[in-house]
C-alpha cells in the first residue's frame, strides 16, 4: 500500500492553556509537537502541519505549514480540509490526521485506521473502556480525498462538529484500549503537562 500523508492538527487557539501554541509546550524536555512527529512519521508518508498565523514559528520543523482555507477558525475539520487540498496537489488519495497536543497516541494508529475504514474510506480512532464503551477521538482519522468537496460545502454551510459529518459518510471505527491509560490523552491545561510528564516517566 502507498504511504499516506500525515497532517498534524495545530490550528486551535489553546484558550485553556492561556493562548499560544500547545504544540510548542515542553513535556519531558521536548515540545509536544516533537513527540507527535516522532510517533506519526514512521507510520506515514510526507508530513505537514495545519496551523494558522505566522508559519515562521514552526520553521525548524522543516514541514509545510497549511493554514485553514476558510475564515474564522471553523475548527479541526478546516484543518482536515487544508490537509486534503495539500495532499491532492501531490496526487494523494487520503490523509491521516493527529492532534498536536496528544503525545502518546498508538504507534499502529495508521494501520488500524486503514483496516477499519468504512465504505467511503473514512475511519476515526476511538478508545474503549473495560465495559466495552467506546469514545471517539475525532481529530485522529483517515480521510479520503474523494470527500473533500463535500467537506468544504458542509463547512461553508456551518457544520462544525466532526462526528456529525463523519456519521453521514459511515465512518469506520478503530478502537484502542484505554488501559493502562488513554493513549489519546491530550494536553489542554498546565495541569495536563504535569500529568503527561508523569506518564512519560512511567513509560521510560
Amino acid at each position: 500500500m502507498a504511504e499516506i500523508p500525515g497532517i498534524i492538527l495545530a490550528g486551535g487557539r489553546a484558550t485553556r492553556m492561556g493562548g499560544g501554541d500547545k504544540g510548542l509546550k515542553l513535556v519531558g524536555g521536548r515540545r509536544l509537537i516533537d513527540h507527535v512527529i516522532a510517533r506519526l512519521a514512521p507510520q506515514c508518508g510526507p508530513l505537514a502541519l495545519n496551523a494558522n498565523g505566522d508559519p515562521a514559528r514552526f520553521i525548524d520543523l522543516g514541514l509545510p505549514v497549511l493554514p485553514d482555507s476558510l475564515p474564522d477558525h471553523p475548527g479541526p475539520l478546516a484543518g482536515v480540509l487544508a490537509g486534503l487540498d495539500w495532499a491532492c496537489e501531490q496526487g494523494g488519495e487520503a490523509i491521516v490526521t493527529a492532534a498536536a497536543d496528544t503525545p502518546f497516541f498508538p504507534t499502529d494508529l495508521v494501520a488500524r485506521l486503514r483496516a477499519a475504514a468504512g465504505p467511503s474510506g473514512l475511519a476515526l480512532a476511538a478508545t474503549r473502556d473495560a465495559a466495552g464503551k467506546s469514545r471517539r477521538q475525532p481529530t485522529f482519522g483517515l480521510w479520503p480525498a474523494a470527500l473533500r468537496h463535500d467537506l468544504r460545502a458542509a463547512l461553508k454551510g456551518g457544520l462544525r462538529k466532526i462526528v456529525h459529518w463523519t456519521d453521514q459518510h459511515e465512518a469506520g471505527t478503530a478502537a484502542f484500549a484505554d488501559t493502562p491509560f488513554d493513549p489519546f490523552f491530550n494536553v489542554n491545561t498546565p495541569e495536563d503537562i504535569i500529568e503527561a510528564e508523569n506518564l512519560l516517566e512511567s513509560l521510560a
